[in-house]
């Protein structure tokens, strides 16, 4: 009897341990990813088009022989720093706008009509002018980024200011913090769920209206990054080392959703109990 009991509670043991595994996000994530990678080769094989859908071991070939040339790590070298540039520079710009929000009703007044205007209108749709402006280059490619970004970010943040508890308010102001200490100590850890989510929305807008500016304005100068990348094999027909680029372009959103702001995440909201 005993040696049934302890046979029966290794047994559960080992079928919590399994549970517990399976319950981890990044091995549930990581077995999605094997399961879409497993339907695109089963489903390419089995089209057997390689110039309309190339398979998933001969798209990573393609990568990887770009790797080898030097290629793609330039591709989005180039667009890593347009990126950082254009996304630093709209959320300094957003932080401007809701600091002047949420200081007077101006400010509120001001962010609002801003937001009406220019949040509905695509970034991409302001190509012609940033083409006028800046010509071709950095420059043109700055501008629709920043666009993409401080609205996104500023909404967010000005919400969540806007949402924070009266009582929190109070707190601050009971125990004698005033001014950008206020701000500092209260405000922002309560509203940043809100900023985080601007941040993340921010990125993502960024992220595509790079890749399609630069589809335009590398065909035009003949240069820039990945999507640049994309316009050339796709002009010589190389399937492959398109769906090379587009995976790249959907693993760099991974890597940054899941590892700079999950991390973020995790290590702020996530740590002081603000979010499930």
């Amino acid at each position: 009897m005993t040696v049934w009991n302890e046979d029966a509670l290794r047994a559960e043991s080992d079928a919590n341990a399994v549970t517990r595994f399976f319950e981890l996000q990044t091995v549930r994530r990581a077995l999605l990813l094997l399961l879409l990678a497993a339907i695109w080769e089963s489903y390419a094989r089995y089209l057997n088009e390689p110039l309309l859908l190339p398979t998933l071991s001969r798209t990573l070939a393609a990568g990887w022989s770009s790797i080898i040339d030097g290629e793609l790590p330039l591709r989005i070298a180039a667009s890593l720093q347009l990126l950082a540039i254009g996304y630093a520079i709209g959320i300094v710009l957003a932080a401007v706008l809701v600091a002047f929000s949420v200081a007077s009703r101006t400010g509120t007044d001001l962010l609002a009509m801003l937001t009406g205007m220019f949040n509905p209108l695509p970034a991409i749709a302001l190509l012609p002018i940033a083409l006028l402006w800046f010509g071709l280059g950095p420059g043109s490619l700055i501008f629709v980024l920043v666009h993409s970004v401080v609205w996104a970010v500023a909404i967010n943040a000005q919400s969540g200011f806007r949402s924070v508890a009266p009582t929190l308010r109070m707190v601050g102001r009971s125990i004698g913090l005033k001014g950008a200490r206020n701000v500092v100590a209260i405000l922002i850890p309560a509203a940043f769920p809100s900023i985080l989510a601007g941040l993340k929305i921010g990125w993502a807008f960024a992220w595509r209206t790079l890749i399609a500016a630069e589809l335009v304005f590398g065909a035009s100068s003949r240069g820039g990054g990945l999507g640049w990348y994309l316009f050339e094999h796709r002009n010589q027909l190389e399937t492959d080392k398109v769906f090379a680029g587009l995976l790249t372009v959907v693993l760099i959103g991974l890597i940054v959703e899941w590892g700079a702001f999950g991390t973020l995440e995790r290590r702020t909201v996530a740590r002081w109990g603000m979010q499930r």
